[in-house]
């Protein structure tokens, strides 16, 4: 404790000689020490994802078959829309007003790639923006609010693709937690709504799923469906509209909501500095341990932070030294016999006021 900090670049070649495994161990011991305290039952779980940006630029970006960048795949539009020669000298602003008016304005993954970060896909965020993206999924406790598997995976895969094996990388992680405990419960929003991966869980008899399910106009056709498929998606459509699947569908939206503002947002971690999808992985992945251990202590201690430790000890402390103050007060004060008028009191004059007290 009376050592110096490490410098950052310390830390840094530290995390890169751990391998991916270690992470995982840490992220397990946090969960195995929030089993022994009998704080969360694992069979209800709640799934979201969301976008992190990732430490690479648009401007950056180059084609996939010629490896030529923004600025000269824009000019070499002008020359063949004869706008320009080939030989002109053409300005950055230039170029800006032909790629605002120019028709056909489309950037894809399948065309395009960072060169600094291959791994990191271009997507949109949630205000709107574009840019350089991995996506980041939560499965989260819905008595707790503990996480248990925050995985990180390329931005253009959809929620249905990665959230079956998310609750298994969370079932895997309360195995090596030894917690004994088995999800049953699996809540998403519409975003997860598909027939086929309903029809998916449902081959699994522990998993009962309830996904919401987008509002539809007329009636469905099942024609083109197979049984199975039916039977799965009228199964979840029964169980949402429960008062079960209300409550689970409620406690989604706060549980693993919450758990996006603390890692993401108050953690900082909408933003990473890292290159690379095992060493996102990594780095998410020490964050949702740290943010495990918070929930661990504010369960069982009322305080979750250094900071509202630090306030509640302050307060603790203080009480106590006004307690301590009162009692010397009380001990020390004692009434003079000869200004105490027997009509202003009801008991011996003689005894001091600590006795009666």
């Amino acid at each position: 404790m009376t050592d110096r900090t490490p410098d950052h670049s310390s830390l840094t070649v530290i995390r890169q000689r751990l391998d991916l495994e270690t992470h995982s161990q840490v992220f397990t011991w946090v969960l195995a020490l929030a089993s022994r305290r009998k704080l969360f039952t694992g069979t209800a779980v709640g799934v979201d994802s969301t976008m992190l940006e990732a430490n690479a630029a648009m401007r950056s970006i180059v084609r996939h078959e010629t490896g030529e960048d923004w600025r000269e795949f824009l000019k070499r539009l002008m020359v063949e829309q004869g706008v320009a020669n080939q030989d002109d000298d053409i300005s950055d602003d230039e170029l800006r007003r032909f790629d605002r008016s120019r028709e056909g304005k489309k950037v894809s993954n399948e065309e395009w790639k960072s060169p600094v970060d291959p791994d990191s896909r271009i997507m949109r965020m949630k205000d709107g923006t574009t840019h350089l993206a991995y996506k980041a999924e939560h499965v989260v406790d819905l008595k707790s609010g503990l996480l248990l598997a925050a995985e990180i995976t390329s931005g253009d895969r959809g929620d249905t693709q990665t959230v079956e094996d998310s609750v298994h990388a969370a079932q895997a992680h309360l195995n090596e937690a030894q917690t004994e405990r088995e999800i049953r419960d699996v809540v998403a929003d519409c975003g997860y709504h598909a027939a086929d991966l309903l029809t998916g869980l449902a081959e699994h008899t522990v998993y009962r799923t309830y996904f919401a399910e987008r509002p539809r106009r007329g009636r469905s056709s099942w024609k083109k469906k197979s049984t199975e498929t039916r039977q799965a998606v009228l199964t979840n459509r029964r169980r949402v509209r429960g008062a079960r699947g209300k409550k689970l569908l409620k406690l989604r939206g706060e549980k693993v909501e919450r758990s996006f503002a603390h890692v993401c947002e108050t953690g900082a971690g909408r933003r990473s500095w890292l290159r690379g999808l095992k060493q996102v992985r990594m780095r998410y992945l020490l964050q949702a341990a740290a943010h495990n251990l918070g929930v661990v202590l504010r369960l069982l201690f009322g305080v979750g932070t250094p900071r509202s430790l630090q306030g509640g000890l302050s307060a603790v402390l203080t009480l106590f030294g006004l307690l301590q103050t009162a009692w010397m007060m009380l001990e020390n004060l004692q009434i003079d016999p000869r200004a105490a008028s027997p009509r202003e009191t009801h008991f011996d004059d003689r005894r001091p006021l600590a006795c009666w007290t």
